[in-house]
């Protein structure tokens, strides 16, 4: 609770909660307005408009992330709440299917600007890294306390209104977002010093291509699409037409899943005090394998009421690891980056996760009910998580310290060099918090 003694970071979490909010109950009004458009091709249209926006995930927000640092942070994310009050406020008024398309392509394109821009606010309004700790515990609580309780407050709102008013209320909730960013004393960006768009734009991939514990964090992000694809996409057929359950089940096991999340929330800063990020990462990895085995020995059991409480064990197991991997990131990128280039950073993370999640999603929908059956599609998802963790393991080293001894050479500024010591003829060796840079390109090899 001591966080929200931070003006600034209480206005900022109170924006983040009512845009998580207005987004879910995006979604829900979104579905109801394509069967209205579409009728039986309702679910046609919802799969382009969820494919459109993980399309769009991908390919803006690095873009945005190489102007993040030209503008004021606090101005842009105001005009990106005022661009989604608008979107939404907008879609009612559609009569066309390809109008969605182009409104959710806008809308997504604002969310993906939006959010990596916030997460690259925390660390500078939140310098202490126990309270970063703590912020990144609340959103991660936020995301998944808005994937339990959106669905309901729409079902409430939809007992006395058609669902066009989600949209009203939604856009409402997007300005108000908007207004508590703009009570916010957000400081601008560092400046980078890297040079065409080109560049800005390619910065974070590159800096996760060169550093080993982000090249580990990009494995991590494919074991929990991979587990997580067969949570969000697979529960529905899998409790009413294998289980032969009821509506409210479905609802009862993606909530099993998320007090898995909720758990993890709350417990991790704590243990991030103990433990550090590679060993409750990777321990997170493993218990998201654990339920992704437990689900493929479950969809191979032809019958017994048992499988019901085995499902909410594994889909609560799985939620439990998904918090375990996901909260802890914001501190590795932190780790690895200047301030200067924490938007692209954060950008990148946002872009290649849900990569992980745009390669996955198919599988888990395509593979699922339409043709393979589940347990195929868990296999060959459980493949994709498996190997994920590998690469993990592999990338990111046992040892992983703040500071690394390296050398440098011809053409390196000279003001870094000031405490280094001349080793041979244009050489120099010395040794310091190590992120990739301008005059970092390269990791140092590990010496032996």
């Amino acid at each position: 609770m001591s966080l929200f003694g931070h003006r600034d970071y209480r206005h900022l979490f109170g924006a983040q909660l009512i845009a998580l909010f207005g987004t879910g109950l995006t979604t829900v009004a979104l579905g109801l307005l394509a069967y209205d458009l579409a009728g039986a091709n309702a679910g046609a249209v919802l799969g382009t408009a969820l494919a459109i926006k993980m399309i769009t995930y991908v390919t803006v927000a690095p873009l945005a992330g190489a102007y993040a640092d030209r503008v004021p942070r606090r101005l842009f994310l105001v005009a990106l709440d005022a661009v989604r009050a608008l979107v939404v406020l907008a879609l009612p008024f559609v009569d066309q299917v390809w109008q969605i398309y182009v409104l959710i392509v806008v809308l997504q394109s604002a969310s993906a600007s939006f959010t990596p821009t916030f997460q690259a606010v925390l660390p500078d309004i939140l310098p202490s890294e126990r309270e970063y700790t703590k912020a990144l515990s609340l959103s991660q609580l936020a995301s998944t306390m808005e994937s339990l309780l959106s669905p309901l407050l729409a079902a409430v709102v939809l007992g006395f209104a058609s669902f066009h008013w989600l949209f009203t209320g939604t856009s409402i909730g997007f300005a108000a977002s908007a207004v508590l960013v703009l009570s916010t004393r957000i400081p601008d960006a560092i400046r980078g010093d890297r040079g065409g768009v080109r560049e800005r734009t390619l910065a974070g991939v590159r800096i996760f291509a060169a550093t080993p514990r982000l090249r580990g964090t990009l494995g991590l992000n494919l074991v929990v699409a991979a587990t997580g694809s067969v949570v969000m996409v697979n529960t529905v057929n899998y409790v009413q037409d294998t289980l032969g359950r009821s509506q409210s089940d479905v609802a009862l096991l993606l909530a099993g899943n998320g007090i898995g999340t909720i758990l993890v929330a709350l417990a991790l800063p704590r243990v991030l005090d103990r433990l550090p990020e590679r060993t409750v990462m990777l321990g997170g990895a493993g218990v998201l394998l654990a339920g992704m085995t437990g689900a493929i020995a479950l969809s191979t059991a032809d019958s017994g009421n048992w499988r019901w409480s085995a499902a909410l064990a594994i889909w609560a197991a799985i939620g439990l690891g998904t918090g375990l991997v996901l909260t802890p990131v914001g501190r590795v990128l932190h780790r690895s980056s200047h301030a200067s280039d924490r938007p692209a950073i954060f950008a990148a993370q946002f872009s290649l996760s849900h990569a992980c999640w745009l390669l996955t999603y198919p599988i888990a929908g395509w593979l699922g009910v339409a043709t393979s059956g589940f347990t195929t599609t868990w296999i060959v998802l459980g493949v994709l998580g498996l190997s994920g963790f590998v690469v993990a393991v592999k990338s990111w080293p046992r040892r992983d310290p703040y500071f690394l001894e390296h050398v440098h050479h011809h053409g390196t500024d000279a003001g870094h060099l000031d405490d280094a010591e001349e080793v041979g003829d244009g050489i120099w060796r010395h040794s310091h918090e190590f992120v990739i840079d301008r005059d970092h390109r390269r990791w140092p090899a590990a010496r032996r």
